[in-house]
């Protein structure tokens, strides 16, 4: 072989090497995400996980489904498994934020991207972004509705969503930012955790209903399964006139808005928030792209009769 012929095949080595330790651009079928929720017995989180998934499709990348069953040690061992498969992100809506933050906080320091949705974790540092609702003012939506429905003042019984869980937490502090200001005119003359479920809400409800001297003008509710059980406890009484008010714009809840069984419910926009989260996620995996803002968050709107055109879900209303 001539020195020429040397020179070219020893150049073409070098080339060769500095290719493969170049970055390269992750390729959309290259790319698995982990997508968990807190669990599907819940209709909302089916429509989060639903929504991810198919935002994942459009974006051409595979995907890990994670049921966290209500529980955050299932939902951490998720966590643990997607990491030591070797998954490149991971989009959640932790069961508890407290509790999700260890697993969360060693994804982050595997160097796996984590966008949160609807839950933010904000003592893990490092997590890529936040997608969310601004539950505090989803809360005050439904405060101010109450004022706009009885300006000359309320008895009201409050169902609050799960314990430790942030909407429940932020849903609450929202209530009451509004209708503390005028506290004596609207009383909240009951207050208990049922949990986001329906059967709770229901079996609260009826608690709430038998100790008190007379009916609540108003019912409010941290989700509409928690609505969903106090219109059976309600319509168990033959009560009337009693508002209702829920949270998440769930099909069966907008159906119920519609025919008159709830007053309103409280639009969130969570498959907008789930599709923005993997958007988010892919669009760092592949590209190191980072999103302008750390914490999104949409402002939700009360919906009546009178604007159910704009609810997320009304196509699959029946």
């Amino acid at each position: 072989m001539s020195k020429t012929a040397r020179s070219i095949l020893a150049a073409g080595a070098i080339a060769l090497a500095a290719m493969s330790t170049a970055p390269v651009r992750a390729q959309a079928e290259d790319v698995t995400i982990l997508a968990s929720v807190p669990g599907l017995t819940f209709p909302f989180f089916v429509h989060m996980m639903n929504a991810f998934k198919a935002e994942a499709a459009k974006q051409g990348v595979a995907v890990i489904e994670s049921d966290g069953q209500v529980s955050s040690p299932k939902q951490t061992a998720d966590i643990e498994a997607a990491i030591t498969k070797g998954v490149q992100g991971i989009v959640i809506s932790p069961n508890e934020v407290d509790a999700m933050a260890p697993a969360l906080q060693q994804a982050v320091e595997a160097g796996i991207p984590v966008v949160t949705v609807d839950r933010r974790v904000a003592q893990v540092e490092g997590i890529l972004a936040h997608i969310g609702a601004d539950n505090v003012k989803g809360g005050e939506a439904q405060g101010e509705l109450v004022m706009k429905l009885f300006p000359d003042g309320a008895t009201i019984v409050n169902l609050q969503g799960q314990s430790g869980a942030s909407p429940a937490i932020d849903r609450n502090k929202g209530l009451h930012n509004v209708l503390d200001k005028a506290a004596d005119k609207y009383k909240i003359v009951f207050e208990q955790t049922a949990g986001f479920d329906r059967a709770k809400g229901l079996s609260v409800t009826e608690a709430a209903l038998s100790g008190l001297s007379e009916p609540p003008k108003v019912i409010v509710a941290a989700n509409d399964d928690m609505a969903l059980g106090a219109l059976e406890a309600v319509k168990g009484r033959n009560l009337q006139g009693i508002a209702i008010i829920g949270f998440d714009a769930l099909p069966e809840a907008l159906a119920q808005v519609r025919d008159g069984g709830l007053t309103a419910t409280i639009e969130q926009f969570p498959g907008k928030q789930s599709a923005m989260g993997v958007d988010t996620l892919v669009a760092f995996i592949k590209d190191k792209k980072k999103p302008a803002e750390a914490v999104t968050l949409l402002t939700p709107v009360a919906i009546t009769k009178e604007n159910l055109n704009i609810a997320e879900r009304l196509g699959e209303v029946k």
